[in-house]
């Protein structure tokens, strides 16, 4: 079985059970590890059996992959943010963005009615906004906590925006399996999957090593505090503020003439 997952922290961490062996199962694993929005892109031809995507990428991706209720990456009281060098409004400016599918360029859209994006890697983004390329930088991963260090300051915190809408946790990333695995191969990997996000929150220190190779050389208590942010128990089993959050995510976008809202299958063991 082929299985992708983001060279990022909380990805590594969620996963280093299952590929290192703690947890056991019966059929080998194929490693794959890119960028989100090449993971995107790529299942849009279907070639990995499980496969981390923006929870916007699943909107365009129903009909070929099913959301696995484990996996689920989920802001509560933090989640994507626009930085910059100086304090602005982000109307009409010209924005990097970490991916065209990704969740928080959607969420970057439903918010702010006209700004230019510049589409360009997650970590290429905090280097453009320095350098002046751009007027500011739409910021994933372990960027939403290490800005600071840059010098840059917050413009626009997407989690605010969101939760001020919605009064639901942020539903960013999911883990995906195609629809063409057979229905009794789905449960078995879910069951696995949930197994080693149980067995990273039950080895924190343990999984903690495994995902230092994924740190881009941040220490490891910011690594640490940002792989628990979003490995915690919306991880281990998506409930149903989640499930209604996509589903509210899915309406906004439709009302605003992205695409069609697709149904939101989630696979529950």
């Amino acid at each position: 079985m082929i299985i992708a997952h983001t060279p990022d922290a909380d990805d590594a961490f969620m996963f280093y059970g299952l590929l290192s062996g703690k947890v056991r199962v019966n059929f080998e694993i194929e490693q794959v590890v890119e960028d989100i929005e090449t993971l995107n892109r790529r299942a849009f031809n279907a070639e990995i059996d499980v496969t981390a995507l923006s929870a916007h990428a699943y909107a365009f991706l129903h009909d070929k992959y099913r959301i696995l209720s484990t996996g689920a990456s989920v802001g509560d009281g933090y989640g994507p943010v626009v930085v910059g060098s100086r304090d602005m409004s982000v109307e009409g400016k010209k924005i990097a963005v970490p991916g065209r599918y990704t969740t928080a360029n959607l969420l970057l859209k439903l918010a702010v009615d006209h700004f230019q994006p510049v589409e360009m890697r997650f970590d290429e983004v905090i280097p453009a906004v320095k350098s002046g390329e751009v007027d500011a930088g739409l910021l994933i991963h372990e960027g939403q906590i290490t800005y600071p260090q840059h010098e840059l300051i917050k413009i626009l915190d997407l989690w605010h925006w969101w939760h001020e809408k919605t009064q639901l946790p942020l539903p960013l990333g999911i883990n995906a399996i195609k629809r063409d695995v057979p229905e009794e191969q789905q449960r078995v990997f879910l069951a696995a999957m949930r197994e080693s996000v149980q067995y990273a929150l039950e080895n924190v220190d343990e999984a903690m090593q495994y995902a230092m190779k994924y740190s881009r050389g941040a220490d490891k208590k910011l690594v640490k505090k940002f792989a628990l942010m979003y490995v915690n128990n919306y991880t281990y089993e998506m409930p149903e503020a989640v499930v209604k959050a996509h589903d509210e995510l899915y309406r906004m976008a439709e009302r605003k003439g992205f695409f069609a809202r697709p149904p939101v299958d989630i696979l529950f063991l």
